[in-house]
Parts: C-alpha cells; structure tokens; sequence
C-alpha cells in the first residue's frame, strides 16, 4: 500500500462532486512543469494513479516501479498551491528514498520526522492543512477532550521549538528525548493529530529490490538536477538544499551488490548424508545431514560486433567478481546462442578473457534459448550487454540486465526486470 493519510486527519478536505468533476491533475503538472522544473523532471519517471482505494494522497512501488496515488475527493479540495505543495511533498519522499529504505522503529516518530524534514522545504502556505511543520504550532482544534489536549500541548510545543531544514535522523532524535511526547504521539498521532502521510508498507522490500529501485531514483534524480543546471530553472529549490541534491545525484548505486543480491535469491537448497557429521536425533545411529546452498543463474554474455575487446574484459571482470560467491553457466551470444562455447565458471576459478563471436545482437534469441532450454534448470538469467537491441519481451523467469558504463537499454525493460549499470574502472594513476 502506497503512503497514505487516515481519513480522519483531514475531515474537512473532502470535495464536492461538483469539484471532483471539474478537477484536473495533468493541469497542475503542466503548471508543475511551468514554475518547478526540477519536481516537473523528478515525476515524469512516476506513473500517476487516480483511486478511490487510498484517502488522500502517497507514493509506493508497483512491480519495480514508482507510482503516484491520489484520490480525487481529497485533492480536489486542495487549492492549487496546495496541490503544488502536496506533489513536492511526494517528490521529496522518493528523493529522499523514504520509502524504499529499511523500516523505521517506532513507525509513527519516523512518520512525523521525514514529514518534519521534508515539510522543512516546501512554502508552509503550499502544504495542505494539518501538515507538520518544524517552528509551527499543531492543529488542536480536533482534539475536545481537554485531558488530551493538555498532552498534545506539549507536542505542539516541541514542534514549535524545532528549527527547520533538519534531517529526518535529527527530528527523529528530538522526539524520542522525551519519552512521554513519544508516547503521546505513538498512541495517539493518526487520530486527531497526525503526520500528513501514513507510510505503512514503507521497508517491505528485499534488500535486492531496495538497491534497485535506489539506483532507479538516483538516475530521476540525476537526469532532474542536470536538467535544471542546464536551464538554470530551479523554481522554488533554494540554494542549500540544490547542493545537497546535487551531491546526492553523484553517488552511484552499488550494481555489484545488486548482483550479488540477484544471485543470492536464486539459490536452491542442497542436502546429503554424512558420517562425518552427527545426526541430532539418532546420534551415531544414522549419518548426519549437510546442506549447502548452490546458485542455479544462467548468464549471458554480449560478445556482439558493438562490444569492444576492453568490454569484453571488463565483463570477465564483472564475472571473476561475482565467482567469489557462487557458481554459475556462461553462455556466449550475439544474434545467436552459442552453446558450443558455453561452460560453468565454478566458485574460485580464475578463468581468462576469451571471445568466441562478433556478429549482430539478438536478445530475443537469449530469452528463446532460455526459455526452450534452460528454464527448467535455472532459476534466473543475467544478461551481460551494452542494451543495443531490441525487446525481447517478458521473462517468465527473474532477469537482471548489466549494462556497460554509460550505455542503456533500448527499450522500457519489462515489470520485475532488474538493471543496473556497471561503474567505469578507475584510471592508473
């Protein structure tokens, strides 16, 4: 489920069917992409859900991929300022890899302090109403019964001393000092008080899923902020927070961990008899068990024309890396598969450069000769490329594509694909 807001925070932002009707979200992001560049550029990498399903509004991950939900009923009662302020709200969400990072405890204190960090950035007369602000009092006038809101005065106390432009680490320390606000707020903070966004399936990823998708925001994120240098157009992004995005921007994701990760998922259990270890339930009666784990990935090397012998090499290097952890096939292609050259790269083994073809690329050859020979064997393919090729379509099996540095696929990669970028090697110095 995407990050959402209970319908009870906002009991007053429910639009008339009048307003749903006229409402139009596309307007806004073209006024989006008129007055905010950067979170113009940011959001064109998101898909955009209309949804009755959710309350308000929030962002979640959907098949490997960034989503955008918004209920009309909710928005369309929001001023236009509002909704700018409410599509920056979101944007720095994902800039900020909130939903994707590991889960927070408590839950709900991480809820207030990544929408204290980031509410911190975006004009207070642009958020919608009830939206936590450092340095602001809270909206009490929800709260009748006079016990609890003498508690909740001394929450609106601590966010009202708070400074702005903190990150979410700090505003989380700051409410967990006192152990009472902190209790006062888990107990109570998504009733009559709360943050603007509930964030609940936040964390529930796998780790191969959350560097993935990471490294999938860092190129929006790269590609918003080299756009807005180009043009000189930031909109509202000041100064500090530019330079932060900016440094951010050039951090790289980490593609030998995301195979490694791609590898350790497809593993299958092994187990055998033996009389060198002891059998728990009948001890020197019967042999013990092992058990091992073997990795079953195929995986599929770009030896086409347009692979140069230095890329070449720096695959065998990609592979080297990876045979520390496990064992895998090697299969040479092109435009076809060659099977002849195929062989198993076992953990540990030092194997040379070597190149078997140089014609034409055909990816959809790949997926044929996994799917009519390998699918029962394996239980993934990574396919080693420069991308210069078309679709191949869907794999029913999980596919990792590793590009060359500065090369990408030609085509949208299907749901569930995983690709990652390799680095450039570092000069000799």
């Amino acid at each position: 489920m995407p990050d959402t807001t209970t319908a009870n925070d906002f009991p007053a932002l429910t639009a008339t069917e009048e307003e749903i009707n006229r409402f139009d979200l596309d307007s806004h992001l073209v006024n989006l992409l008129l007055h905010e560049p950067f979170f113009s550029a940011l959001l064109r990498n998101v898909a955009k859900v209309k949804t009755e399903a959710i309350p308000t509004a929030g962002v979640t991950v959907i098949d490997g991929s960034f989503s955008l939900f918004w209920n009309p009923g909710f928005v369309a009662a929001l001023e236009n300022r509002e909704v700018r302020g409410l599509l920056k709200h979101e944007s720095y969400h994902l800039v900020f890899d909130h939903c994707v990072s590991r889960k927070r405890n408590p839950h709900l204190l991480w809820n207030w302090a990544t929408d204290l960090a980031i509410n911190s950035l975006i004009p207070i007369d642009e958020l919608p109403p009830g939206a936590l602000i450092p340095g602001k009092e809270l909206d009490l006038t929800k709260v009748k019964d006079p016990t609890q809101l003498e508690k909740w005065k001394k929450v609106s106390d601590l966010i009202e001393s708070l400074p702005l432009k903190q990150a979410s680490e700090w505003y989380m320390t700051k409410l967990q000092q006192d152990k009472e606000i902190s209790k006062i707020i888990e107990e109570g903070g998504k009733g009559e008080v709360g943050s603007l966004d509930d964030h609940d399936a936040w964390g529930d990823l796998s780790e191969e899923d959350r560097q993935v998708l990471k490294g999938k925001m860092k190129k929006a994120l790269a590609d918003a902020v080299k756009q807005s240098d180009r043009t000189g157009q930031w909109g509202s992004v000041d100064s500090d927070t530019r330079e932060k995005l900016r440094k951010m921007a050039s951090s790289a994701v980490d593609w030998k961990k995301v195979l490694h990760n791609f590898c350790g998922r497809s593993q299958r259990s092994t187990k055998r008899r033996t009389h060198k270890r002891v059998n728990r339930k009948y001890p020197y009666i019967h042999p013990g068990i092992t058990r091992g784990h073997t990795s079953k990935v195929a995986i599929y090397f770009d030896q086409s024309g347009s692979v140069s012998k230095e890329e070449c090499e720096l695959f065998f290097g990609a592979l080297s890396q990876l045979s520390k952890i496990t064992t895998f096939k090697v299969f040479p292609f092109d435009y076809t598969v060659d099977d002849d050259a195929a062989f198993v790269w076992k953990r540990g083994q030092k194997v040379n450069p070597k190149r078997d073809r140089g014609g034409g690329t055909s990816f959809q050859a790949v997926q044929k000769h996994f799917d009519t020979k390998c699918i029962g064997e394996f239980d993934g393919l990574i396919i080693l490329t420069d991308g210069e090729c078309s679709d191949p379509g869907r794999s029913l099996k999980r596919r990792c594509w590793v590009l060359l540095p500065g090369r990408r696929l030609y085509f949208d990669p299907s749901p569930g694909d995983i690709v990652v970028q390799m680095d450039n090697p570092p000069a000799c110095s």
